[in-house]
């Protein structure tokens, strides 16, 4: 972490934040303005953003899943078959996140005829959500990362 400071035109105090938030990882922003009152003094605690992940293509990532049917009756199995009041494994919310992400997938290529891809947003932050995962990114590319690592480990 380190700090930079900026003297900027109070119109331009935001538009230098944003600018600057775009480009690192920021943690505070400290404004003061200076002794004559002309300028705004911007003291902002940042970080370096880490490099850009590749993540996978979902052919990739689901190029050995079972098929979207198979998968639904598993997720529905293994939801009813869960004793109330415990919790759920992670593989079950990897793979109900990855089900939903395959099938919003499909209302992609056609009209959309379901809430398909809200539910797969939703069950892809709730896997990021159990694994504390500390990334920012999008919840459906984080879960067919995590999906074509579990699925190479799972056939290891």
């Amino acid at each position: 972490m380190f700090e930079i400071r900026v003297i900027c035109d109070p119109d331009d105090t935001d538009r230098v934040i944003d600018t600057l938030g775009s480009v690192f990882t920021t943690w505070s922003a400290h404004r003061e303005t200076t002794p004559d009152g002309s300028r705004t003094r911007v003291h902002l605690s940042v970080e370096h953003r880490p490099a850009p992940q590749e993540w996978p293509a979902p052919e990739q990532a689901y190029a050995t899943a079972p098929s979207i049917i198979s998968e639904i009756g598993w997720v529905a199995r293994t939801a009813a078959e869960r004793p109330f009041g415990t919790e759920m494994s992670r593989e079950f919310w990897l793979r109900k996140a990855a089900l939903l992400d395959r099938i919003a997938l499909g209302d992609n290529v056609a009209p959309p005829v379901s809430d398909a891809t809200t539910d797969a947003d939703r069950a892809a932050r709730r896997l990021m959500d159990a694994d504390d995962a500390a990334v920012i990114c999008d919840p459906r590319h984080y879960v067919r990362q995590q999906y074509a690592h579990w699925a190479t480990e799972s056939t290891s």
